[in-house]
């Protein structure tokens, strides 16, 4: 997606700006609200994501002022202010959707995702993708990427994925998981699941915010997105 980021704090800027590039996107940068309505308008973005407090016109009177010729184009703010009144006047100046700071950048990149599906932009994940968070497996090129980055994967490492996948959220058992990814139908007396799904968390967790691959003690494993404050089994 082509995105226009309108922030004026440089260090803010810089991550959310690392983290698109990497995920794959292009983006354009404003660092005051004139410059970021006058780019809008100039040039056509797949999204915008506007900060709220900006020199000159804020992120609000910018969003009101862009709606008035395009109503089309998602727009996304980030702002600090969390009271309801502040996400209720940023929704009704005619932006998508609001993302209160600090957020992690597994959550932004989750909520583009999110309006681009609701808009039909590009980046839409296809019929013949599984994702969650930042994670994407295409089915039919048998390529893994997570946050933007490719993954190479073993035959074996890819099935699994591939059922966690499609059970996400779902507790699996290490029979249900044997009888569909290595097509045994009896317990073969090994730790084979165990040994490939900690090869799996090595390439798909290990260096990745959230978490996504997870023991359920006694039960199985689960694939689900747990963030690092949050309560993980």
């Amino acid at each position: 997606m082509n995105i226009l980021l309108v922030e004026d704090e440089s260090a803010v800027a810089s991550f959310i700006q690392r983290g698109l590039l990497e995920a794959g996107h292009q983006v354009a940068l404003a660092m005051d609200g004139n410059t970021g309505l006058q780019m809008a308008l100039a040039h056509t973005f797949d999204l915008l994501l506007l900060d709220v407090m900006l020199p000159g016109i804020n992120g609000i009177e910018l969003c009101r002022s862009f709606r008035t010729q395009n109503t089309q184009t998602p727009v996304l703010m980030l702002t600090a202010l969390s009271a309801t009144e502040n996400v209720v006047n940023g929704l009704d100046s005619g932006a998508d959707d609001y993302l209160v700071k600090p957020f992690k950048l597994a959550e932004l990149l989750a909520r583009i995702r999110s309006l681009a599906r609701r808009s039909g932009q590009p980046g839409t994940p296809a019929a013949n993708m599984l994702q969650l968070a930042d994670l994407q497996v295409d089915l039919d090129g048998k390529t893994v990427q997570r946050n933007g980055r490719s993954i190479t994967l073993t035959a074996t490492e890819f099935r699994l994925l591939v059922y966690l996948l499609q059970n996400k959220k779902r507790v699996l058992n290490r029979m249900e998981i044997l009888e569909n990814v290595w097509d045994v139908n009896f317990d073969m007396g090994t730790n084979v699941v165990d040994v490939y799904v900690n090869y799996l968390r090595r390439k798909i967790d290990k260096h990745f915010s959230p978490k996504l691959i997870h023991t359920v003690v006694g039960m199985g494993y689960v694939l689900k997105e747990v963030y690092d404050h949050e309560d993980s089994n």
